[in-house]
């Protein structure tokens, strides 16, 4: 989009690329194909800005209407969505070049939704990589396909890297932020030695890697003052919802772009353990947690035990329905009662 154009997203604060996989293989044959529904879009009848790209694109996204959808609404909404976006055919190599050239030309807004369109399944091929550590998918498809409209607005097919290979950097960089943002301590453990390994293993295990020294349990352990088993534990835990993560990895084609544990860090550069810790710390409290939901009011208690303490949390949208909101007022709802959690909570924490 050259080098002074800045496209933006429904999101203020953005991150950077990065490759977590030295494979490009990025085929869409693991999502089915499924039958054509009707999905209307609302093509602009003037060419707007080029700022309004990623706001544009996301009218595209299909929003599901209970009672009122094509498809019957007793199928789970992952099928539903697959069923939506199977409407969209692929984009051939010459078909991709030849869109791509004509954005970065025109800034096309209907170029760019073409682009997204073709690419909304391998938002979903990823997300179901991550379903193991975040069970809500469809929450990961979301927040993959902003993503995915972030790495459209700033491709640059001249770089030679194909717009699939180079959109799942932002697609699993959105998918990891959010992983990372809701990561349920209570289901961690509680007990001291696993609080303690909770918010410093990665600290140590990055510390002993840069003074060359290989990180086994054995030593974590004694540096830690902890038991082994504790630091075997934690580890297996810690590694299920990040394994696929390297915080030396690259966040674009030239050694001068950085790592992903730039990006990770705050406007106060936290550490990235730190940053974890911080994100969803607080709930490992669980005794001081039940009287933080007890004095809630009745809506905001259901919510945060529906969107923060359920085993499979339902979408945000689903909650909407209920409650007849917006998905982006239950979102605010649960962003305050965190910030409000961390308040009460403070008190506890060193």
């Amino acid at each position: 989009m050259g080098q002074d154009k800045k496209i933006l997203t429904i999101k203020e604060k953005v991150i950077s690329p990065e490759v977590l996989e030295g494979n490009d293989d990025n085929s869409t044959s693991a999502v089915p194909e499924l039958k054509d529904v009707e999905v209307f879009l609302d093509v602009p009848t003037e060419k707007p800005s080029k700022e309004d790209i990623i706001k544009e694109v996301n009218q595209l996204l299909p929003v599901l209407t209970p009672g009122k959808d094509l498809v019957s609404r007793t199928l789970d909404p992952l099928t539903i969505y697959l069923k939506e976006i199977s409407k969209y055919d692929l984009l051939t190599i010459e078909e991709e070049k030849e869109l791509t050239k004509r954005l970065v030309e025109t800034g096309d807004i209907d170029v760019a939704k073409k682009l997204v369109a073709a690419n909304l399944r391998l938002v979903v091929k990823i997300a179901m990589e991550y379903r193991s550590s975040f069970q809500n998918v469809m929450d990961l498809i979301q927040e993959g396909n902003v993503g995915l409209m972030k790495a459209v607005s700033k491709y640059d097919p001249d770089k030679g890297a194909k717009l699939s290979y180079y959109s799942s950097w932002w697609i699993r960089s959105y998918i990891l932020k959010y992983i990372l943002d809701n990561f349920r301590l209570v289901k961690i453990g509680t007990t001291n030695d696993q609080k303690k390994l909770f918010f410093n293993l990665l600290k140590e295990k990055d510390r002993l890697a840069k003074l060359g020294i290989t990180a086994d349990h054995k030593i974590i352990s004694e540096n830690l003052g902890v038991s082994e088993k504790s630091v075997a534990i934690m580890d297996q835990r810690l590694s299920t919802h990040g394994s696929e993560v390297s915080l030396d990895a690259p966040l674009g084609f030239d050694q001068s772009s950085g790592v992903l544990a730039d990006i990770l860090q705050d406007e106060n550069s936290e550490d990235f353990p730190e940053k974890i810790a911080d994100a969803q710390g607080l709930e490992i409290l669980q005794d001081n947690l039940k009287d933080f939901v007890a004095g809630l009011k009745e809506r905001d208690r259901d919510i945060f035990k529906k969107r923060l303490l359920s085993e499979v949390p339902p979408s945000f949208q689903s909650i909407a329905d209920e409650y007849g909101v917006s998905r982006e007022r239950i979102r605010q709802i649960e962003e305050r009662l965190l910030k409000n959690l961390k308040v009460y909570m403070s008190e506890f924490i060193r």
